[in-house]
């Protein structure tokens, strides 16, 4: 026990002394939320005078007012035929896109897209082979938490195309496009396999793994200190509660209940709170003795890529043919996936595609393949 919770110490205080450096470098506007601001109309004022009065800059006036040219801009704003409250409604709008755009670091975010593309395909590539075993797997986690999280940082995440969604079109009826296009491109990767942004590639989901895997033993078979493996019908429950609360909040509050506590900000340590501290700690602990309890509780993205992942191309699948019935791979599972997965007999949770049912099997009868999954014989698992 101590051993472990050495390595645990360890593991945090580098990523997040590593992290808060890398934040440093990667330093640029914050993103924030914007005060709605009123409008009022003087007679006679141009689109120009308009503008300068509210300090709103050309790209603005031209979404907000359709400008065709320059000379628009000497136009009367009564003359475009807007109420002050839809003026200021699209105003607003307009000046939460604006936001959302100049807080991105476009240049991070397309070097981590690239290498998230890479590095997904290689751990495809491994576990289509059956060659992520326990010697390895904590080692690919710990490149997923240095590269997606300490070095290009906690955003872009999974879950913030889902949560920021929701937030910025509660609080300001906005849609940023970009973000949609992220959550599209996700979601991809959940359908095409099983879940793989999640599974290898979320930098908070792959730390609360690596943490996992240390409370196990050298076969990556049991956990060493009391693991408890949670009913779906309890995770699942709350996090839907969940979800439907950060949607409720954002709507009626304008509000977003997933800031203060964002795991995420782990890997950017400057931003924490003492409330977040405290949760983001009890969630990375808990992460010890329960597999990957933000994922199953809490995450927006975790909720929706678990309904996206019953149409997944590529996904673990059992070969009743080998089969011996001898449920190796349900014990060694860190959830309750692979026994739902096995016996086809209940909705089947989360799978992280993590490969430890593949690596336990005695006969081979497990693999991560392309189809359907079969049913199991009748009474092939009666005792």
């Amino acid at each position: 026990m101590w051993r472990t919770t050495i390595s645990l110490i360890f593991i945090l205080f580098i990523v997040i002394f590593t992290s808060y450096v890398s934040s440093c470098l990667w330093a640029g506007r914050p993103e924030q939320q914007l005060d709605s601001i009123e409008i009022t109309v003087s007679e006679g004022i141009t689109v120009a005078e308009f503008g300068k009065k509210y300090d709103l800059d050309r790209k603005v006036l031209k979404n907000v007012f359709n400008l065709k040219s320059q000379d628009d801009l000497k136009k009367q704003v009564a003359d475009f035929g807007m109420s002050e409250e839809l003026l200021s409604k699209k105003i607003n709008k307009a000046l939460a896109i604006q936001a959302e755009h100049g807080s991105k670091n476009w240049i991070k975010i397309l070097i981590k897209g690239a290498l998230w593309i890479i590095f997904l395909l290689a751990v495809f590539n491994l576990l289509r082979k059956g060659k992520i075993t326990a010697r390895n797997r904590k080692w690919i986690y710990m490149a997923a938490v240095c590269v997606f999280g300490i070095i290009l940082g906690s955003d872009p995440s999974p879950m913030g195309t889902v949560k920021d969604a929701i937030v910025l079109l509660g609080s300001k009826g906005v849609i940023f496009p970009p973000r949609l296009i992220a959550l599209g491109i996700f979601l991809l990767m959940v359908v095409l396999a099983n879940k793989f942004i999640c599974s290898w590639g979320c930098q908070i989901g792959t730390l609360q793994d690596l943490i996992f895997r240390l409370n196990r033993n050298s076969k990556d078979r049991n956990g060493l200190f009391g693991q408890i493996k949670i009913p779906f019908i309890i995770s699942n429950s709350i996090r839907i509660l969940f979800f439907l609360f950060l949607i409720l909040v954002a709507i009626i509050w304008a509000a977003d209940i997933v800031e203060v506590i964002d795991p995420f900000k782990i890997f950017k340590p400057h931003a924490i709170g003492i409330a977040g501290g405290l949760f983001i700690s009890l969630v990375l602990v808990t992460s010890l003795f329960v597999y990957r309890p933000w994922c199953h509780f809490f995450c927006p993205f975790g909720l929706v890529g678990w309904l996206a992942e019953k149409i997944s191309i590529f996904k673990v699948k059992v070969d009743y043919d080998k089969c011996i019935a001898c449920e190796a791979c349900s014990q060694a599972c860190p959830s309750t996936v692979m026994d739902a997965i096995l016996k086809q007999d209940r909705i089947i949770p989360d799978c992280f595609s993590c490969g430890t049912c593949i690596e336990t099997c005695p006969a081979d009868a497990i693999s991560f393949e392309y189809g359907k999954r079969e049913k199991p014989p009748k009474e092939k698992f009666d005792k």
